[in-house]
């Protein structure tokens, strides 16, 4: 696993995912964050932010089995269970609207 020192700049798509939000929308999308995180590893980080967008959105979309665009608000994953309420359960529209924005800011 990667570590990045504080005041380091970036290089990898999955720098931008050692500093996890603080509130989720729902009890899956750590594992989703972690395993997108895992899955970008040693993803250089593109030249524009453009490239990290359509890079963030295929590992989502071979993470979670649809597309972000169109995927529904909520979709469960059975990997991603782990207990709870709504365990294994994706909030779309956190990953719309907080999830993917914080990263693409980063």
């Amino acid at each position: 696993m990667r570590t990045l020192r504080c005041m380091a700049k970036p290089t990898h798509v999955a720098d931008l995912f050692l500093r996890e939000p603080r509130q989720w929308g729902l009890r899956g999308d750590p594992w989703l964050w972690r395993a997108m995180r895992d899955r970008l590893e040693d993803v250089p980080l593109p030249a524009d932010r453009n490239g990290l967008q359509r890079l963030l959105e295929d590992a989502f979309r071979q993470e979670v089995g649809q597309d972000i665009a169109t995927a529904d608000d909520h979709v469960f994953i059975d990997r991603f269970a782990h207990g709870g309420m709504t365990s294994g359960t994706i909030d779309v529209t956190w990953w719309r609207t907080t999830g993917l924005p914080v990263l693409l800011n980063r």
